[in-house]
């Protein structure tokens, strides 16, 4: 099944939703990372948080950056989508791992943290990125997102986001929703939708059933007639290169190249989110000080 991203909105304008199914783009970001399985699934989960969030930026350069920052072992999750369907996305120690929890579920939110924090930046291509952060709810991801949703953008908004984890650690199955209340909705649609959502416990039972996304969507919010307004593939893509790192490099105050190259005798650079790395000689470090 390709990965890919639906938006959808019922027929009256009062409420819409992200639909994102991420199977591939997931189990290529566990090769990259060689995540334990319980983070498999944090970075899993953040990945897909990351594209559903961003499906509402307007412009092809607009990018989002999600950030969680909780107090387990995993350390930091860095993901960023842009509006083209491509992300990209690290922990800070993907071979951190936890027991399972008493119902068998992967202990994600023991493994994020239960304290922290959960932080969103916009870069749509004005002076200053937009901001926004709120403390972590449980670190479970999707009640974090729909935290920061509630709080920061003033949307009430139901997500889910699933990822399940094979035997032999790949990922088996990888998708999430995103649904939001428009503005001027009435208190009945309020109540119907509570009502659809009030059963669903699992994306990936819906996927492990062999739904596709606009199955999905019917099994999310039977009362509603949505009409699908866009949809798109996704998947795991950096934008790392040699000029960038070049570029980079270039930055620094002279003094600290010159140690480069008297001292380490060039230069090797690994990238956090796809682990491509890039090697320097002391001639590219001296070309550089010399086209400044």
């Amino acid at each position: 099944m390709t990965d890919r991203l639906i938006r959808a909105i019922d027929k009256t304008g009062s409420i819409r939703a992200h639909l994102v199914i991420g199977k591939d783009l997931v189990e290529e970001a566990r090769q990259i990372h060689q995540t334990s399985k319980t983070a498999t699934a944090a970075l899993g989960r953040s990945l897909l948080a990351g594209l559903l969030l961003r499906a509402n930026l307007k412009n092809k350069e607009d990018s989002l950056t999600l950030n969680i920052l909780g107090d387990g072992d995993l350390g930091r999750i860095v993901v960023t989508g842009h509006n083209k369907g491509q992300v990209k996305g690290y922990v800070d120690h993907p071979q951190a791992d936890r027991p399972s929890r008493a119902d068998k579920k992967l202990d994600v939110g023991g493994l994020v943290g239960h304290k922290g924090s959960l932080q969103v930046v916009m870069d749509l291509g004005l002076k200053e990125a937009y901001e926004g952060r709120v403390e972590l709810v449980n670190g479970e991801i999707a009640e974090d997102v729909a935290y920061y949703l509630n709080q920061s953008e003033q949307v009430n908004s139901a997500v889910g986001l699933g990822v399940l984890v094979d035997k032999d650690l790949s990922v088996k199955q990888a998708g999430g929703f995103i649904i939001q209340l428009l503005p001027g909705v009435k208190e009945e649609t309020i109540s119907q939708l509570e009502k659809d959502l009030e059963g669903i416990q699992s994306v990936t039972k819906f996927l492990e059933e062999g739904m596709d996304l606009e199955e999905l969507l019917k099994a999310l919010v039977p009362s509603f007639d949505m009409e699908i307004i866009h949809e798109e593939p996704v998947f795991f893509q950096c934008e790392c290169s040699r000029e960038k790192v070049i570029d980079s490099i270039a930055s620094l105050p002279d003094e600290d190249i010159k140690e480069m190259i008297h001292e380490d005798h060039g230069a090797e650079i690994s990238c956090y989110f796809c682990k491509t790395s890039y090697q320097l000689n002391e001639e590219d470090l001296q070309e550089i000080l010399t086209n400044r």
